[in-house]
């Protein structure tokens, strides 16, 4: 029988999960201009709402594949291996026409990791949550009791655009779970400080549209499967709890001073 997109990559993920060694990809990083960087913090900081091996497989493999791809695409286009990667973004259409997909699925992807990566940590680690709060709050994706809370610019612009935190947050899980299929659920950030939710599929980002990203979640299937299968909800759920607020006030005060990149 034919198997559908979806139950390759579930079963890819299931496979890479028990057939790759400990903090091993499956390809070298290749020679060019993009560059992998590594995670901010170790792989297990962000249990138990994401596991460890999932953070190994979606930063070792998946990025690794996107950056890979970047350059192989702008290997022999020196003008545009030059450029920022934002800046390839914004100027799709003026690219090269037959790198243009490309340049579209693994730079988007490159700017959607490095991005994600960025964005959470710091106030999660080291606040693991145990015993039977830990179990229930994985199985049914809650947020937890003591979960992160942005302050000060971020957190008013949040209360002035979004309708305050509870019901921004409601929102953006809400356009996460509309997203057919794969993509990302993203808040936009304009140079006057205002804030918006979007969704885009596959690695489309808002740069694509001279746009900035705050800060963005994951809803391709290898960010959570391992831990939270199918329930994109509960995962949508649960990632309020490893969100670096701090973080997104950084970048909420770049994005306003016109120095927030990707």
């Amino acid at each position: 029988m034919p198997i559908t997109r979806r139950e390759l990559v579930v079963g890819t993920a299931a496979f890479a999960a028990t057939a790759l060694p400990r903090r091993t990809a499956l390809a070298q990083e290749t020679e060019g201009p993009f560059k992998l960087d590594p995670l901010p913090y170790p792989p297990n900081a962000l249990a138990p709402y994401i596991d460890a091996r999932t953070m190994e497989i979606h930063h070792d493999v998946h990025h690794r594949a996107y950056v890979n791809g970047l350059n192989g695409a702008v290997k022999d286009h020196a003008n545009v291996a030059a450029m920022p990667l934002q800046d390839i973004l914004g100027r799709l259409s003026e690219m090269p026409e037959g790198i243009r997909t490309a340049l579209r699925n693994f730079g988007g992807g490159h700017a959607n990791h490095s991005m994600f990566w960025q964005v959470m940590g710091s106030q999660a680690m080291g606040r693991q949550v145990k015993g039977a709060r830990a179990k229930d709050t994985q199985e049914k994706g809650e947020k937890g009791a003591h979960a992160p809370a942005p302050t000060g610019d971020v957190a008013a612009a949040i209360n002035r655009d979004l309708g305050g935190l509870r019901k921004f947050q409601d929102d953006f899980n809400a356009a996460g779970m509309r997203q057919f299929g794969y993509g990302w659920v993203f808040v936009t950030v304009s140079r006057d400080g205002r804030l918006a939710i979007e969704a885009r599929p596959n690695q489309d980002t808002p740069l694509m549209d001279g746009k900035r990203v705050l800060f963005g979640n994951d809803l391709w299937e290898h960010a959570y499967f391992l831990t939270y299968r199918q329930r994109r909800l509960d995962y949508l759920q649960a990632w309020w709890n490893v969100v670096n607020w701090p973080k997104v006030g950084q970048r909420y005060a770049e994005a306003k001073a016109g120095k927030l990149a990707i």
